[in-house]
Parts: C-alpha cells; structure tokens; sequence
C-alpha cells in the first residue's frame, strides 16, 4: 500500500488532517471532552441504576452528608437523594444549554451570512440591528423575558437563544465578507450559480471554523445563564431539578450543609471549563492564519 503523507494529500484533506492533529494535541481540550462525555452519559445513564428516584422524599433522612449509606452524594431539606437530582438536573441544563447554542447558532449564521454576502443597506441594517441588540446588558434582558414569560425549559432555552445569537452574527458577517471576493466565489456566480446558492453552498462550509468555535463557547455561555437566572427563581421552576435551582435551593443552608451548593456547583464549574477549553482547542486547530503545526 502506499503511505498516505502531505504531499499526496488534497488541500482540503491536508487542512482537515493538521486541524485534527493540531486538536489532539490540545491536551486541556482533550480533557474537556473525556469530561463532558462522562458527565453527558452519566446524566443520561446513571440514573437508571441509582438505589432513589429524584422526587423521592424521605423526611427521616434529610440533610443526611455525602456517603451516607446509599445516598452517595447526601440528600436534600426533604430528604431526596441528592445525585439523583445532581443527575436529573443535569440532563435539563445540558439540555438547555445545547439546544440554546443550536438554536442561537442558527440564527447568528443567517443573519452573519446574509449581511455578509449582500452587503449594502441590506448588510448594514443588519448589523445595525445587531449593534443595537449588543448595546443593550444582554443579562438584564434575559432577566426581564424571564420574569414575564411562563419559566418552562423550552421558553428558557429560547430567551437565552434570542438574547445570544448576536456574537456569532459579528463572526460570521465578518469571515464571509472576507471570503466573497475570492476566487473561488467568482468562479461560483461565472458558471451563473444564484446568491443563495453561493451563500450556503460556497461559502458557509468555507466560514465553519470560527461558526464550530463560537458555538462550542456558547454552550457555556448557555449554561451559565440558565443556572444564573434559575438561581435567581426567574429559570427553571422546582420540582424539577437544574443546577442553577439547585444552587437557589442551597444558598440558606450555606452553613449547615455546604455540600448542598458544593455538589451542583461543582458540576457548573466542569461543565463550563470544559466547554471552554473545547473551545479553545478548536480555536487553535482552525486557525488558518497559523502554519505551525
């Protein structure tokens, strides 16, 4: 057989093959990846297989701490287990969290590519638009839709998606205006293909480096602000669980049960480092404007 090896490689292939050997040496981005899977699949396993449910109460074992008998991680004011909880509550925040960075990601694209592309009074009130939305602390608007929208995972991952999406807007409209006037864009309208066509068949799939780093950051983003505003009782609403409930749950027991705000906490602070060290990771790999491998 013949050794695969650079020279024979097609640019596309050469540039995949350094991004994924540049990645793999990003030995953080690689721990946030084992840790997200671990805790991706034991939100979504372990449950199953713990000795309590996460609504269970039992008032004679309230309070009770960490590695008391079959309650590994302790229990709550109501004596529920607390890693059942841990557990059920991280489904909803990795939940949110992935389907807000889907849905603002999608938007921030469209908009990004078409103000991009077209440019004119088009891209400009585009990205008028979004400076307006970005002068305004994205925080207290997701507060002020909290509060006077129902609080129900499905409202909370579309005010964090809507009040999100502007960063990834300003990347995109940027790498697409970079890319309109290349080569292979000209080549594109000379054999007569239409706008759209060139916007998300052309150009996108050239745009996608910075679109997978920003989206991987957003995540985080995604996840910091629905355990913010649910700590704050404008999020999710108990019984069901999140981490940021969790956490609002906790803050008067600060003394006397301090793995209560610990233990989610501690979740939080995985989650979101690990999402960004992925993040950093895909944002050294991409980067085309490094040759160093």
């Amino acid at each position: 057989m013949t050794a695969i090896t650079t020279a024979n490689l097609t640019p596309t292939r050469w540039w995949r093959s350094r991004a994924v050997n540049r990645f793999t040496r990003h030995h953080l981005a690689l721990a946030g990846i084992a840790m997200i899977t671990l805790l991706v699949l034991a939100c979504v396993v372990a449950p199953y297989a713990l000795p309590y449910d996460s609504l269970n109460i039992d008032l004679r074992a309230r309070f009770a701490p960490p590695l008391s008998g079959h309650h590994y991680l302790g229990t709550d004011p109501l004596g529920r287990d607390l890693a059942a909880r841990l557990l059920m509550a991280g489904r909803v925040s990795l939940l949110v969290g992935f389907s807000a960075m889907l849905l603002s990601t999608l938007i921030g694209t469209l908009v990004g590519v078409t103000a991009g592309y077209r440019g004119g009074w088009i891209g400009a009130a585009l990205m008028r638009m979004v400076d307006g939305f970005l002068s305004y602390p994205s925080i207290f608007l997701v507060l002020a839709l909290a509060a006077t929208l129902r609080p129900s995972p499905v409202m909370i991952t579309v005010i964090i998606a809507v009040t999100s999406w502007m960063e990834t807007a300003r990347i995109v409209e940027a790498e697409v205006r970079s890319l309109r006037e290349r080569e292979f864009v000209q080549a594109a309208r000379m054999v007569g293909l239409r706008g759209r066509n060139i916007m998300f068949s052309e150009i996108l799939p050239n745009a996608m480096g910075p679109i997978i780093v920003a989206a991987s950051l957003a995540v985080a983003r995604a996840i910091l602000l629905e355990a913010y505003i649910s700590f704050l009782g404008y999020g999710i609403q108990p019984p069901l669980p999140s981490w940021g409930n969790m956490l609002n749950g906790a803050q008067q027991y600060l003394a006397s049960a301090p793995w209560l705000a610990i233990i989610p906490g501690a979740a939080i602070t995985i989650a979101v480092t690990s999402f960004n060290f992925i993040g950093d990771g895909l944002r050294d790999a991409l980067d085309v404007r490094d040759d160093h491998i």
